[in-house]
C-alpha cells in the first residue's frame, strides 16, 4: 500500500476541514462508510430501506432531501468498484445561508483501510473514523524531574502535551537548628524517596494508558544526579522501566522542559516526523541569520524563486489556508493577482472594487489554491516540498510571522 504523500495528507486534511463545517438544517445530512469487504448488495439493500422509512419524517423539506441523498447514493453505487481502503460517500442539503440548502456530495477514499461500515444520518457530517487518521500512532513518554518538581507528558505525532506537574517537600540543603546532620540528611532521602515514588506512579499510571503498539519508549531528562537516581530506583512500572530510551540533561523541569527534552533527544527521535520538520526549519533560520541570500520568504518572492528553478526546498505550512485568484476588467484593459485567506466556516464574498483604469467592475476569471499552485510549481521545477505543522514552536513562527510560506534556496538570486 502506497503511503501518502506530504501533498496528499494536506488535502485530506483541509477536505475534512471543510466538511466539518457543513451544516445541515435538519438530520439530512448523510454519511456512508463502506469498508473493502461489504458486498454492495447489502449496503443497496440498507439505503432502500431507509429510503422507505423517510417517508415517515413529518417536515416535507427534510424528507425530499434525505430522499434526493439516498438516491444519489443509489445511483453511484450502481458502477461502483470499492477502492482497497474502502470509500466514504458525504451527501446532503447543506446550509449556505439566507435559507438556502444546496445538495452537495463529497467523496473520500480514505489513506487507511476502513474497518467499519457505517450509515449515518444527523444534521453533521460523521468524521470520526477519518479524523482518526490523522492522528499519528507513534508515542514517546516525556519525563523531567530534579528533586523540587516533575513534569510529565507525551510526544504523539509531531505534538507535545503535558499531563500532569508535581512538586516535593523534600526539605533544603540546610537543616533546622536542634537536628544532628545525620539524622536530617536521613529524613532528607526519605522524602527523596517517596518524591520519586510519587512521580512513578504518576508517570506509570499516564504511560500505561497508551496503546504499547504504539509507545516508543520514555525519554528521561532532568540535572545530574536526580535522573540517573530516578532511573537506578526504578520507580516506574515494571514494564515502562525497561522501555526508558535515554537520559538527557535538561536546565528545566516545568512544561517548558518537555520541549527541551524533545530537542535534546533530537538524535534519538531523527526520523520523527516532528524531528525532520524542526530540522528542515531551522535549516531555513540559520540560511536567513546568516545573510546568504540562501533564504526566501513572502508569496511573490517564493513565487518568484519557484519559476526560475532556485527552490531547493519548499515550506509551507499545514495550517496555510489561502487562495490566488485573477481578476479582470471586464472592458479587458486591467487584470490583477489577489491573495485572500479561504477559511471553509467563513462566506468568502467576491468583491474586488473597480478598474482602477476606467471604473468597471472587476470579475474573477481564474480561482486556485495557493498550495496547490506552488505545489505543482515546485513539481515542475524539480523542487521539494515540505509540509511543516504549527505543533511546535518554529512551525507556529512559519505561519505566523512568514505568512506560512518559505523557501531554502540552491544559490542566492539577489530577490
Amino acid at each position: 500500500m502506497a503511503e501518502q504523500s506530504a501533498h496528499e495528507k494536506y488535502e485530506f486534511k483541509k477536505k475534512l476541514e471543510s466538511l466539518r463545517n457543513k451544516k445541515g438544517r435538519g438530520t439530512e445530512l448523510i454519511s456512508l462508510y463502506i469498508p473493502p469487504d461489504k458486498q454492495l448488495s447489502d449496503v443497496t439493500t440498507q439505503l432502500k430501506t431507509e429510503h422507505s422509512q423517510a417517508s415517515n419524517i413529518k417536515s416535507k423539506a427534510t424528507k425530499t432531501n434525505v430522499q434526493s441523498a439516498i438516491d444519489s447514493l443509489l445511483s453511484r453505487l450502481k458502477y461502483l468498484e470499492i477502492p482497497e481502503n474502502g470509500i466514504v460517500y458525504f451527501t446532503g442539503a447543506v446550509d449556505v445561508g439566507a435559507d438556502k440548502t444546496n445538495m452537495e456530495t463529497t467523496i473520500i477514499k480514505p489513506p487507511q483501510p476502513l474497518t467499519i461500515y457505517k450509515y449515518h444520518c444527523d444534521s453533521a457530517f460523521f468524521l470520526e473514523p477519518l479524523e482518526g487518521m490523522l492522528k499519528e500512532a507513534k508515542t514517546y513518554g516525556l519525563l523531567v524531574l530534579d528533586r523540587r518538581e516533575a513534569t510529565i507528558g507525551l510526544l504523539t505525532g509531531k505534538h507535545i502535551e503535558s499531563y500532569r506537574k508535581l512538586t516535593s517537600t523534600v526539605p533544603g540543603k540546610q537543616r533546622k537548628g536542634g537536628q544532628s546532620a545525620q539524622r536530617f540528611q536521613q529524613l532528607r532521602l526519605i522524602a527523596i524517596h517517596e518524591f520519586y515514588k510519587r512521580i512513578g506512579d504518576a508517570a506509570s499510571e499516564i504511560f500505561m494508558t497508551v496503546d504499547m503498539k504504539d509507545f516508543e519508549g520514555i525519554l528521561l531528562g532532568g540535572p545530574s544526579p536526580t535522573k540517573e537516581e530516578f532511573q537506578s530506583g526504578e520507580f516506574l512500572h515494571h514494564e515502562l522501566q525497561r522501555k526508558i530510551l535515554g537520559l538527557f540533561d535538561v536546565a528545566y523541569t516545568d512544561e517548558s522542559g518537555l520541549q527541551e527534552l524533545v530537542n535534546a533527544a533530537s538524535d534519538r527521535l531523527q526520523d520523527l516526523d516532528l524531528m525532520v520538520e524542526k530540522n528542515l526549519m531551522q535549516k531555513f533560520f540559520k540560511e536567513l541569520v546568516s545573510d546568504s541570500g540562501k533564504a526566501a520568504y513572502g508569496e511573490e518572492v517564493v513565487r518568484q524563486n519557484l519559476m526560475i528553478g532556485a527552490v531547493e526546498i519548499l515550506l509551507i505550512s499545514e495550517d496555510l489556508r489561502s487562495e490566488r485568484i485573477k481578476v479582470r476588467c471586464t472592458t479587458g484593459d486591467y487584470e490583477d493577482n489577489i491573495t485572500r485567506e479561504n477559511q471553509p466556516d467563513q462566506e468568502n464574498v467576491d468583491d474586488f472594487g473597480n478598474c482602477p483604469k476606467c471604473g468597471s467592475s472587476l470579475e474573477v476569471v481564474e480561482r486556485v489554491d495557493i498550495v496547490d499552485e506552488l505545489s505543482e510549481l515546485s513539481d515542475q521545477m524539480g523542487s521539494d516540498v515540505a509540509f511543516i505543522s504549527t505543533d511546535f514552536e518554529e512551525g507556529g513562527q512559519l505561519l505566523n510571522a512568514f505568512g506560512g510560506i518559505v523557501a531554502i534556496l540552491r544559490y542566492n538570486t539577489g530577490m
